[in-house]
């Protein structure tokens, strides 16, 4: 895909990658650059948003699960549900996109007939 403003505003909403007020883009995980170097390799804007998930997966890292000050506790999103989103949301772009790249073969059998020698 030819990646344009339009198409790269898109991807990164679908990333749910937004950039602060007064921000720029290098507060975020993707640059203008990554964004469209995923639509450049993508058929379709749900492969790139399936692509750019599963990059957002393998760059999270573990913070501080919990931690109590005084008689007050907090509980933080864990590391296991945020990866299981992440993994989830690149399923869920990957089976909109429809590419062959996404289908399960995992079922598939292949009989070769062998050719008939004299």
């Amino acid at each position: 895909m030819e990646p344009s403003i339009a198409l790269r505003a898109r991807l990164r909403k679908l990333l749910n990658e937004v950039i602060p007020v007064g921000g720029t883009e290098a507060d975020t995980k993707f640059l203008d650059a990554e964004l469209d170097m995923l639509l450049t390799e993508a058929d379709s804007l749900q492969g790139a948003a399936s692509s750019g998930w599963l990059e957002k997966a393998g760059l999270l890292q573990g913070d501080i699960e919990s931690y109590s000050a005084g008689t007050e506790k907090y509980d933080l999103t864990s590391l296991k549900d945020r990866l299981n989103h992440a993994l989830a949301m690149a399923k869920q772009y990957a089976e909109l996109d429809g590419s062959e790249s996404s289908k399960d073969i995992s079922g598939l059998m292949i009989r070769v007939c062998p050719p008939r020698v004299l």
